[in-house]
């Protein structure tokens, strides 16, 4: 799927402002008590999850423009003790939600910036693997809208679709060999081809036409389970053969170490 820089960014910033409508309406219903409604991620506030989007854009704007900065700053923070993502949330853990809403916003400014001033064969080097400058922009999309769910949850609200949705679906299907590497699993060989039902009614495919293996359902719920922001179960997802079947138990969007998703039920 060839999507050219700009528009990748206007899809981050799409699922920027869908955001921001969420905070808005979570500081109405919750007050000055909005930053410390919990999320469904075990410790995290709602104050968290904004500020490791603002830590990790700051991150990816140092790896695009500053790589050897970023290398360095990289080895400081993988050393931390209780891992990367908690040694970011522990960087930020003392403003309020205000504060990180603010450096968010800022932070943003600064990668969308970073995004559309670099060579479009930048190599950006990353947590995981390096990227490409294509590939960096739909991580951060990705992010953008897990860590926004967690807050949509939070505050009890439905997570409108944006044009951003296409892009977390596509790097779930890309992200399929991370699944098993993160696990220290043999990555399949067979081919899985991928079905989903966007909300605007479109279908959008991914594999062989022939494939064995196949995944078929709601866009949002590939979405969810990739993310691991539902456990597969509590989805519609239709899994045909061994191999799909697996991949959706094990399914990581996100680079890093396994991550523990959501328990079954949870949201049922």
């Amino acid at each position: 799927m060839a999507v050219s820089i700009p528009d990748l960014c206007v899809d981050l910033l799409a699922e920027t402002d869908v955001l921001a409508e969420c905070l808005a309406e979570g500081s109405r219903r919750f007050g000055a008590t909005s930053g410390d409604v919990p999320t469904p991620a075990p410790g995290w506030n709602v104050r968290d999850q904004i500020a490791h989007l603002q830590f990790f854009d700051r991150a990816m704007t140092t790896a695009v423009a500053d790589p050897e900065r970023f290398e360095a700053e990289r080895a400081l923070l993988m050393a931390h003790p209780s891992g990367i993502a908690e040694g970011a949330a522990m960087a930020s853990r003392t403003m309020s939600l205000e504060e990180a809403v603010a450096t968010f916003d800022a932070a943003r400014v600064e990668l969308i910036d970073a995004f559309t001033s670099a060579d479009p064969s930048t190599r950006v080097p990353w947590y995981g693997p390096a990227m490409s400058l294509g590939a960096a922009v739909t991580a951060r999309i990705m992010e953008t809208w897990a860590h926004g769910q967690d807050v949509f949850d939070a505050f009890g609200l439905v997570h409108n679709a944006s044009a951003a949705l296409r892009q977390v679906a596509h790097i779930g299907v890309r992200a399929l060999p991370n699944s098993y590497r993160t696990r220290h699993m043999d990555v399949p060989t067979e081919a899985v081809r991928v079905e989903l039902g966007a909300p605007d009614g479109e279908v959008w495919v991914w594999g062989e036409a022939d494939a064995a293996n196949r995944v078929i359902g709601p866009a949002v719920d590939f979405c969810l389970v990739v993310t691991q922001r539902r456990h597969v179960d509590d989805t519609t997802l239709i899994r045909i053969g061994p191999i799909a079947t697996e991949w959706m138990a094990i399914a990581q969007a996100f680079a890093g170490p396994a991550g523990t998703g959501r328990e079954r039920g949870q949201f049922t």
